[in-house]
């Protein structure tokens, strides 16, 4: 169906990925430092990259800008990381990534990210300035995807009020904990709208239990009645 590649340094998580995507039928090749993934890369056109950002030569993000800045980044590139930090995670977008996920990865989060990644399969732009780099996040989550919490809160640092439906735009300026929640009402505002007030397909959306996804959207403020279709 595609042809992937996987970078990542544990074999582990190689042999995991490459079995889980090989089931679905795509095409699959490895490469365990940034060193293969550039051979690899030169050689094949991909359509979509799964990439590790902490890799013992060359890291996720320094190769990411690196295909940016050469016309190598023609495709959507999922970022992979167990402890990313706020600032890794904006560069990345900031520079072209199209999602995040965080380790351990589901096979659910990862066919998901895959597939939406695929669905978008359009040339990513080329290093964008800080200015428009919420743009770049927000298209990963009017997308559909709901990335990691560290990965969300990443985004809260780069978000403008870009996204179609928010509410309200965000003040930089704030507390980082009152930046995120303002971030997270919107998001969830947005999905309620888009689902037109179900929380059942809010809770598959964005892989939250209903339990906890009513619990969030109350500590948030949310309306759960402005989207309810009658």
């Amino acid at each position: 169906m595609a042809n992937i590649l996987v970078v990542d340094d544990e074999l582990g998580i190689r042999d995991l990925l490459s079995e889980i995507l090989n089931d679905e039928g795509h095409s699959v090749d490895v490469a365990e430092n940034a060193t293969q993934a550039r051979g690899c890369r030169g050689e094949n056109q991909y359509d979509l990259v799964l990439l590790d950002i902490w890799m013992p030569d060359t890291d996720g993000v320094s190769l990411l800008k690196e295909w940016s800045m050469t016309g190598l980044l023609t495709m959507p590139v999922i970022m992979m990381s167990g402890h990313a930090t706020i600032d890794t995670a904006v560069e990345a977008t900031r520079i072209g990534a199209f999602s995040f996920l965080e380790k351990p990865i589901t096979m659910q989060k990862l066919l998901k990210a895959v597939e939406q990644g695929l669905q978008r399969n359009v040339p990513a732009p080329a290093a964008a300035p800080v200015a428009v780099a919420g743009k770049a996040v927000v298209a990963s989550y009017t997308a559909g995807t709901y990335v990691a919490p560290v990965a969300a809160i990443a985004t809260v640092a780069a978000v403008v009020d870009a996204m179609p439906n928010a509410h309200q735009g965000f003040d930089l300026d704030r507390p980082l904990r009152e930046a995120r929640d303002g971030f997270e009402k919107a998001y969830f505002e947005f999905h309620l709208a888009r689902e037109g007030g179900s929380m059942t397909r809010v809770a598959e959306k964005t892989g939250l239990e209903r339990t906890h996804l009513y619990r969030k959207l109350r500590q948030l403020g949310v309306d759960l009645t402005r989207n309810k279709k009658h």
